[in-house]
């Protein structure tokens, strides 16, 4: 039955390249009336990964929703792509998922073994997570799309946002780059079933145990790197902190395969709406075009990019290598001097 059906074939983007660009959301955020709510820790205004309501002094409530066309032909790997990233918001507010909801539209045609197989990928994922399916909402549509609404728990005083980052912090990143790039050479059959298969992979591992590891340590500032790409949430993380990430591209884990791609060209959508709304804010240096295209590259269930205070850095990354897919040291946090909030550089002149 599987083999019947080419879910990637029904959409017309993939993942986390159909969201909407950065600041296209912006200007149709803009002049939206926020009320006030003293326990609102975290609203949509703050542009962060998830809402924070406060329960008590020991008890928050994180919210979110993710959900995207399909970026796999399989209905289960779909569904296990799709929970994975929906869940991916909670962990990056430092929270743990207890309860979700499925979304999912679906062609009336699209056979009912694939719709179940999807469904069966998004509970496998939430159950692994340690959290439920209880309920959710249904309807027809011509391009088939799924994810979460997701609901968790965290100690208000431990919360993680993706503003906060202080001078000084040393920037993690716990996933490789590409998978976007990836993804869309996939669709003409130019990656080899390897690269492919690890990048399956990267996107059904959840961000738990990364989660589970930078919660022990000073963590100031922490987000998902998803369809914005990385360059995309710097920035918001440099301007929510009002402060300059300073990035070594040659610490960054880049798929060797996507960058082949990269450098002939092989670009999804997605990243150039990401350089359209991030690269005003970005000194790229002597960074060569094809990894600057990588770091705007719209990741679908990308890694945490994690700003810890140095003296926990050494530690937090000795625990980070046992636990995640691959823990990078990729940069510093310096204080604002006005203009650029984003500066990239390579062979080693970061200092």
């Amino acid at each position: 039955m599987k083999e019947d059906i080419k879910l990637t074939k029904l959409a017309k983007c993939a993942g986390c390249g159909a969201k909407v660009g950065a600041g296209v959301l912006a200007q149709l955020l803009t002049d939206i009336k926020v009320h006030s709510d003293e326990n609102l820790l975290v609203g949509f205004d703050k542009s962060d990964d998830a809402s924070v309501y406060k329960i008590s002094d020991e008890l928050a409530l994180v919210q979110t929703v993710d959900f995207f066309p399909p970026i796999a032909d399989d209905p289960y790997t779909f569904g296990a792509i799709a929970a994975t990233n929906a869940l991916s918001d909670v962990y990056a507010m430092g929270g743990e998922p207890k309860l979700a909801l499925n979304i999912m539209a679906v062609p009336e045609k699209m056979p009912k073994e694939a719709v179940h197989e999807l469904l069966r990928g998004g509970y496998d994922k939430v159950y692994e997570a340690g959290a439920l399916i209880t309920g959710g909402h249904s309807i027809l549509d011509d391009e088939p799309k799924y994810g979460l609404a997701v609901t968790g728990f965290v100690h208000p005083d431990r919360l993680l946002k993706n503003c906060g980052a202080e001078p000084g912090d040393v920037l993690f990143l716990t996933k490789p780059l590409g998978i976007g790039i990836i993804t869309t050479a996939a669709k003409v059959d130019m990656v080899s079933k390897e690269t492919y298969q690890r990048a399956i992979e990267l996107m059904t591992t959840l961000n738990k145990s990364a989660r589970d590891v930078i919660v022990k340590y000073r963590v100031h500032a922490c987000t998902d790197i998803t369809g914005f790409g990385l360059m995309g949430h710097c920035c918001e993380m440099a301007q929510g902190s009002n402060a300059e990430l300073h990035i070594d591209v040659d610490g960054i884990d880049l798929i060797p395969e996507a960058l082949q791609l990269a450098t002939i060209g092989i670009i999804p959508e997605g990243a150039y709406r990401n350089r359209a709304f991030a690269q005003e804010h970005v000194d790229e240096g002597g960074v060569l075009l094809a990894k600057q295209d990588m770091l705007y590259d719209p990741q679908t269930s990308g890694g945490l990019l994690v700003a810890v205070h140095p003296e926990d850095a050494e530690e937090m990354y000795e625990e980070l290598r046992k636990a995640v897919p691959s823990a990078q040291k990729i940069g510093i946090v310096k204080e604002y001097a006005g203009g650029k909030y984003i500066f990239l550089h390579d062979k080693g002149d970061l200092k």
